[in-house]
Order: structure tokens, then C-alpha cells, then sequence
């Protein structure tokens, strides 16, 4: 399981250095490709073939919309090893996806790592503790 917020610089090459804390559990290899609301998502291995085999059992073939998302994930996604220092190398084209130049913030979403630009996730984070009593209240089949 993933947790936590961390700040890290992307260096000239547009390599990405992972938080410590996650490195063991990510040396095998991750799965980056587009997230949602602007940031990148990484996935070990292990929860992108769980995450593929949903989409594949759950998205209907035959709708636009699911060869849509199938599409917007798929067609972005690259497999990276770490090297020894832990970093990662995010293609141009994911970098440019998630408006990152030479820093990111990487937070912890459960079974992915979420990569944001510092400006996307205060404006993310302000949106989401305004609205937090709202949406939790939408989700009242889940006790605290």
C-alpha cells in the first residue's frame, strides 16, 4: 500500500527519483502511464496486470467510450526498471501530459503512486478539502 506526499526534483534527463520508502517494493519494475485529473499514474507490475485484467473483464469492447479509456491509458503507458539510485525516466510525452518541468510531488493513492505537478496538486488538494464532507457523505456505506 502506497501513502504519503513527497516532493523530489526531475533533473535535466527528466528523471524522476522515487521516495525511499517505496524503492524496494518498485526495484522489479513500474508501469507509468496517464492518470486522471492531470497527473501520472504508477503502478508495481503486479497491480497493472490486476488493473488491466478489470479493464479488460469490465469494458465492454463494443463501447467508444471504454475503447476510449483503454486507449487514454494504454497508449501512455511505459515500463520502467528503477536504476541503483531509484530514479525513473518519464518519457517527454508524460511529462508534457502532467505539466512537469524540474519538480513533482508524489503521493501515495493505495495501489499506485500518483505523480504531480506542485501547481496541479495544491490546486487538486484545495479543491478536495473544500468538498471533502460533501463527498464523503456520497459514500455513507463506508464507516470511519
Amino acid at each position: 500500500m502506497f501513502l504519503g506526499e513527497f516532493n523530489h526534483s526531475i533533473d535535466d534527463k527528466g528523471r524522476l527519483t522515487l521516495p525511499a520508502k517505496f524503492r524496494e517494493q518498485l526495484a522489479p519494475g513500474v508501469v507509468i502511464t496517464r492518470g486522471l485529473d492531470g497527473c501520472l499514474f504508477v503502478f508495481t507490475y503486479e497491480d497493472w496486470t490486476k488493473f488491466t485484467s478489470q479493464l479488460r473483464e469490465k469494458l465492454p469492447f463494443t463501447q467508444k467510450s471504454a475503447r476510449d479509456l483503454t486507449r487514454f491509458f494504454f497508449a501512455g503507458a511505459s515500463h520502467v526498471i528503477p536504476d541503483r539510485q531509484g530514479r525513473i525516466l518519464i518519457p517527454p510525452f508524460l511529462r508534457e501530459y502532467a505539466h512537469l518541468d524540474t519538480s513533482a510531488v508524489i503521493t501515495g493513492a493505495n495501489t499506485r503512486l500518483e505523480v504531480w505537478s506542485p501547481a496541479r496538486w495544491q490546486e487538486i488538494m484545495q479543491e478536495v478539502e473544500l468538498n471533502a464532507e460533501q463527498v464523503a457523505e456520497q459514500f455513507s456505506n463506508i464507516t470511519f
